[in-house]
């Protein structure tokens, strides 16, 4: 990870393009970001985002219906006059490890729209619902001036709970015939929510769905200012979606009266810093094996199973800490 703070110019240019609101800057720079290099380090470096964009994850089991909702949050959020950034995050594909399904496939009503800016990310091997560097992007499409920022999960299930660390507002969207209520269970989802979705409500058991997570929410949430809401949608009809949207936008104010909002914005850059540092140090580590032969053989040993994983870590640590130690 580079220590320094040049930037070439034309990735310069870019940023000061993107802070004006050009849509094809942010493009290029979102491009960069996902590279996860030195270059992404140094634009992420570069920019200032305000705080005051609305992050709100959806997420939930494929089949949900998410990206229609966020399809449809997208008309509210525009009739409100806000400017939308969504994030979508796609498997990846086996081939290529770019996102196989793209954004112009996804939000066709809103590729036009110079108020919205649509992303599809690749998970590139994340096995948390989300793209590593979906902080990244997040910050830059804040920083290029949007309001409200959608970011819809991959839907895979069990693991989608990276989501808490990057947003402000979780809806989790449930479908009814699927078993979906003991699945949020099982997946930690009653934890991370706070907004319940039953979707594709005009199917049987919607009704009996709701109740039920109601019920389990009465039995696990801990008392706060903000009581779990769980509403009924059709989103493929927009019924019950301006509703979602009212208690999205509900969540959003009262957590900023309450300090809430700002207690999680600091835990999510807690745990960002903790990312950092990690990849920080696992590149310095690596750098410094590969170019001192001493290094090298512990590691030698280990292959060759004379040393475990932990004594030769243990060791090259040992060494590297005491490099680093002022005479």
């Amino acid at each position: 990870m580079a220590n320094g703070n040049s930037l070439s110019r034309q990735t310069a240019a870019l940023i000061d393009d993107m802070l004006q609101g050009n849509g094809r800057a942010l493009a290029k720079l979102i491009t960069i970001v996902e590279e996860d290099n030195e270059e992404s380090y140094q634009v992420l470096r570069r920019i200032n985002p305000s705080g005051k964009a609305h992050r709100v994850g959806v997420t939930g089991p494929p089949g949900a219906g998410k990206s229609t909702l966020v399809n449809r949050l997208t008309s509210f959020a525009r009739q409100d006059e806000l400017r939308v950034g969504i994030v979508c995050a796609d498997p990846s594909s086996p081939f290529s490890g770019g996102a196989v399904l793209g954004d112009r496939v996804r939000m066709q009503q809103h590729y036009m729209d110079e108020g919205v800016h649509i992303r599809s990310m690749s998970l590139r091997g994340s096995l948390g619902g989300l793209p590593a560097t979906v902080h990244g992007v997040i910050k830059l499409m804040e920083a290029s001036g949007k309001d409200f920022i959608l970011v819809e999960t991959v839907g895979v299930g069990q693991m989608e709970l990276d989501v808490m660390d990057s947003v402000d507002t979780v809806v989790v969207a449930l479908v009814p015939e699927a078993g979906d209520d003991v699945q949020a269970m099982k997946a930690g989802l009653m934890e991370i929510a706070d907004i319940f979705v039953v979707n594709k409500a005009d199917r049987q058991g919607a009704d009996s769905m709701v109740v039920a997570i109601k019920s389990m929410l009465n039995l696990v949430m801990p008392q706060s200012n903000w009581k779990v809401p769980v509403l009924a949608t059709q989103a493929e009809n927009n019924i019950g979606v301006g509703e979602l949207y009212q208690e999205i936008r509900r969540h959003w104010n009262l957590c900023a009266e309450d300090g809430s909002l700002a207690e999680r914005r600091a835990k999510q850059r807690r745990n960002e810093l903790t990312t950092v540092l990690q990849k920080m140090v696992v590149q310095e580590f690596m750098r410094a094996v590969a170019t001192d032969p001493r290094l090298a053989e512990y590691i030698s040993q280990m292959n060759d199973g004379k040393l475990s994983p932990y004594a030769a870590a243990e060791t090259i640590y040992s060494i590297i800490a005491q490099q680093g130690e002022p005479e």
